[in-house]
């Protein structure tokens, strides 16, 4: 199996597990970002009449407050803006914020406009999408278990888009932005929480911009009652939370549970999708679902038995926990 190189201190094979309360955190720590994750889809319906533009604008803004804060709670320094900054790293930023943005944008769309399942199912692919991307960009091998895994989740969005195409562009464009987005941020080679706090800067004044212009025009819905405005900074507050936790997660863990743990987020916004969202999943949409659930069946087994097979891992630091990877941890 292949998949892009992690990013600097993400978790890996053979580094981040540990026995006893060390490994309970993680686990705790890993459970409660994907649930986190997995009900996200909850919130967007809440914030309605505000449409997905004016949400987006402030989860970006309030995001950049909330990373803020754990990045002062975590103590680790602000040398990293000085890299952040620099010609190399900066470009590299842009285009993840960009990407970033369509990502949140399209997800925000796709939950209000009742689509929850095509989303599930654009997470349910990424990885095997950043293995091809893998070989692709970085020249890394692929594996029997990560070919057969690829091949039968390409045959899965085939039958879906048989008879589903109309709602196909979702699960493709958040597969595809998501992919592309952790691609990109391992050429910027900053931790998960200092590349998004960074990515929200970048997004943060046009966000700004855009909700002045809506405070202007008298179209904004932040401010016209407490519970309106508590719900989208909770937005926010939702996109910091699970980061944290999943690094706290990260160098605990084996990449194999890392890697189970992942689809926990999908599985449970599809069952969201076709129970609160009342979506209708069809037969063929199901024969998809089935391939694509096999193909990351084989991809999780090949991840597993890889992890299974590594050497014995190293303690983690418990001074400064180690950043996610981001093909693990979905920025929705």
């Amino acid at each position: 199996m292949s998949s892009p190189a992690p990013a600097p201190n993400a978790p890996s094979a053979d580094t981040g597990a540990d026995t006893g309360p060390e490994r309970s955190v993680g686990l705790a720590s890993g459970v409660g970002a994907y649930v986190i994750w997995g009900f996200f889809p909850l919130l967007f319906p809440l914030l309605r009449p505000a449409g997905a533009l004016e949400i987006l604008a402030h989860r970006i803004i309030w995001s950049l407050a909330a990373l803020g804060l754990v990045l002062l709670v975590l103590r680790g320094g602000w040398g990293w803006l000085r890299r952040a900054a620099s010609r190399e790293v900066l470009g590299w930023l842009v285009a993840a914020s960009v990407l970033v943005g369509i990502n949140w944008l399209t997800f925000i769309w796709a939950v209000n406009a009742n689509h929850v399942v095509e989303a599930s199912l654009g997470y349910f692919i990424n990885p095997l999408v950043n293995i091809v991307l893998g070989v692709w960009l970085f020249g890394e091998r692929m594996t029997r278990g990560g070919l057969a895994g690829t091949l039968l989740a390409f045959a899965g969005v085939v039958v879906i888009a048989w008879e589903n195409w109309r709602g196909l562009w979702v699960s493709l464009l958040l597969a595809g932005s998501f992919a592309l987005y952790g691609t990109v941020k391992k050429r910027a080679k900053l931790g998960s929480l200092q590349g998004l706090f960074a990515e929200s800067g970048l997004l943060a004044p046009l966000a700004l911009g855009y909700w002045a212009w809506l405070a202007v025009t008298g179209t904004s819905h932040f401010g016209a009652d407490a519970a309106a405005s508590g719900l989208l900074v909770l937005a926010g507050v939702l996109t910091a939370l699970p980061l944290w936790l999943f690094a706290l997660a990260a160098p605990r863990l084996p990449f194999g549970v890392v890697g189970v743990l992942q689809y926990l987020g999908p599985t449970i916004q599809f069952l969201l999708g076709i129970t609160v969202f009342g979506q209708v999943v069809g037969v063929s949409y199901w024969a998809g679902l089935v391939l694509v659930w096999a193909g990351s069946a084989v991809y999780l087994s090949s991840v597993w038995t890889r992890s299974r097979r590594a050497r014995p891992p190293r303690r983690p630091t418990r001074e400064r926990p180690s950043e996610p990877e981001p093909g693990c941890a979905p920025p929705t």
